[in-house]
């Protein structure tokens, strides 16, 4: 399993939690887009590698929209609450 597939599976696995915590994706650049809510966050989890668009995602942080790739994403990082909204401001 490659980086990439492994940190999809990550994101998947953290969207279907019950209950749901907020999570954070750090980019190689060192910004962090913080997912505060399951739906702040879209990607079609059907592709497979050899699909166009299958490393893409959506996401909304606090006021910012991002349209990244999973491989731009260094780590994964679970969050308390505080920090989100701390983050979001």
């Amino acid at each position: 399993m490659s980086r990439v597939e492994a940190t999809r599976s990550e994101v998947q696995r953290l969207l279907r939690a019950a209950p749901f915590r907020p999570f954070a994706l750090i980019l190689e650049n060192g910004d962090r887009v913080v997912i505060g809510h399951p739906e702040n966050i879209a990607f079609d989890p059907v592709l497979t590698e050899d699909e166009k668009g299958w490393d893409e995602f959506y996401a909304i942080s606090g006021k910012l929209r991002w349209f990244s790739t999973f491989h731009a994403v260094t780590s994964v990082a679970l969050l308390d609450r505080a920090d989100v909204d701390q983050q979001v401001k």
